[in-house]
């Protein structure tokens, strides 16, 4: 047997990322005692949450509540232009991107408590700050944030769960590494407790509620294929590649009901010679977001998308399909040099795949597996489109778009023809899973095929469906996590209680 002692805990949280911490530091908060199980040894614990880039899509009117989240200087209030998001809008966004399948209930919850579960985490010892690298163009001399988005994790993914562990150590809350559960112990009385590995052996670890927070099925191939179609399995992960489906069969085992887009997910541009899985030395920086400001052609050297339909945070989670599906799963974004100033961070690092060169001929040659005098046709077509009587700014949707192409490009058109040339060559990343289990959205209680609670089992973070379809907006997941996870964990922690 483990000669590992669990001690006697009220709440077990499976998982170790934000949700988990949330859930287990809100069940703690509630009176529980409380452990968490973590598949990952210490060195990649964290879930998806440690590859994040940490951006937090939450309800604010103002610097006036972003201060109640990171400090502001009254320098930065004078040169900084941070916007609203209002619930309204929120509410619009979530219906708009999931083609209004949005579970209603899950969705309120998520909007409403948005900040407040934001404030709460500070509290707890999370840091934000200004997401300046990402959500932000200096526009007349003054920042001006897009999208939604004016907040993030301090230190990304990676300061999240630093932070967020620090803070289970504080409370009291210890984490067991390298012990993935592999069950749930179940009688007809509900769920008491969970199975797991540790040290080489199959344990059974007692309490009261066991909260589930331990990712989607994107880790796994044999999943994907079967519930994402054909093709997906060969996907990369952008990832922890530990986030196999193990809480959402174990639920499903016990009698969960099934929930949300099983067949859907959220899927980015990441570079085609990234690794398998994520790597934390590079983080969240083989994605590739920029391309609204550029064009994307495929191995026929065409374009296949219309790259400036929206701001990235609305597209870029559902046109990593869009690659995948792309002859031999790739594509190349193009940039000339009046945009490359404009690009994200991402853009400046070592470990990607791009090419340079001095004309658009010399350009096309170089991008591997395309039709290069098909792509210098749709380059030189694409150029002529351009509506330069239109005033480009990339802080707003700017209307400068296209005329007379097959596939036209909506907002943030430009001509390129400014050497020297860049290009990127990417593939389909996969973030997170869509389809998982139906929850109460009152309490985060699993519901099961009758749709009744089963007792002692809650559940958050990716593994909840029916919040996202189809489409996600950039740093709702991260926002879902916390709100979610909180509240399972109180929920958790009354009823050990």
């Amino acid at each position: 047997m483990s000669t590992v002692d669990f001690g006697n805990p009220d709440v077990i949280v499976i998982g170790a990322g934000n949700a988990a911490s949330c859930a287990a530091l809100a069940a703690r908060e509630s009176g529980a005692k409380v452990i968490m199980l973590e598949a990952a040894p210490l060195d990649d614990c964290g879930g998806n949450s440690r590859y994040t880039a940490g951006a937090v899509r939450i309800v604010f009117h103002g610097a006036d509540d972003l201060a109640q989240l990171y400090d502001i200087t009254d320098d930065e209030r004078k040169t900084c232009d941070y916007g609203t998001y209002t619930e309204d809008q929120y509410f619009d966004d979530m219906g708009r991107i999931t083609n209004y399948r949005t579970d209603p209930d899950l969705c309120e919850i998520l909007v409403k408590r948005s900040f407040e579960t934001m404030v709460w985490m500070r509290k707890k010892g999370v840091k934000f700050q200004a997401p300046y690298g990402r959500q932000a163009f200096k526009v007349d001399g003054k920042f001006k944030f897009w999208g939604g988005l004016a907040c993030e994790t301090w230190g990304g993914g990676p300061g999240l769960i630093e932070l967020e562990h620090k803070a289970c150590e504080r409370e009291g809350i210890p984490i067991y590494y390298e012990t993935p559960a592999i069950g749930l112990i179940t009688d007809d009385s509900g769920v008491k407790g969970v199975r797991a590995r540790s040290q080489g052996k199959t344990v059974e670890i007692h309490s009261k509620a066991v909260v589930l927070a331990c990712g989607g099925f994107e880790s796994n191939a044999e999943m994907r294929a079967r519930y994402l179609g054909p093709n997906w399995d060969l996907a990369k992960v952008r990832g922890t590649r530990y986030n196999t489906g193990v809480g959402i069969r174990s639920a499903l085992e016990a009698g969960a009901l099934p929930y949300g887009h099983w067949s859907g997910c959220h899927a980015v541009g990441w570079d085609q010679n990234a690794p398998p899985f994520g790597d934390l030395a590079v983080g969240d920086n083989f994605q590739k977001h920029s391309y609204p400001l550029g064009i994307m052609v495929n191995a026929n050297g065409e374009r296949f998308v219309d790259e400036g339909a929206d701001f990235r945070n609305y597209t870029y989670a559902k046109y990593g399909k869009v690659i995948m599906d792309q002859p031999n799963m790739f594509a190349w974004q193009i940039f000339d040099k009046k945009l490359v100033h404009l690009l994200r961070d991402e853009y400046r690092i070592k470990q990607m795949t791009k090419v340079t060169a001095n004309t658009l001929e010399e350009l096309v040659e170089k991008l591997e597996g395309v039709d290069a005098k098909r792509c210098l046709e749709t380059l030189k077509a694409y150029n002529k489109a351009v509506q330069t009587d239109v005033p480009f700014n990339p802080a707003v949707k700017d209307g400068r778009g296209t005329k007379g192409l097959a596939v036209p490009k909506t907002n943030w058109a430009n001509v390129l023809d400014t050497p020297p040339y860049e290009a990127y060559a990417i593939t389909c990343g996969v973030t997170f899973t869509f389809g998982g289990v139906k929850i109460d959205p009152t309490n985060g209680q699993v519901e099961d095929v009758a749709g009744k609670p089963m007792p002692g089992l809650f559940a958050a973070g990716e593994l909840v469906g029916g919040l996202f379809y189809h489409n996600y907006a950039g740093g709702s997941g991260l926002v879902s996590g916390s709100v979610f996870g909180k509240m399972a964990g109180h929920s958790a922690g009354a009823c050990a209680k």
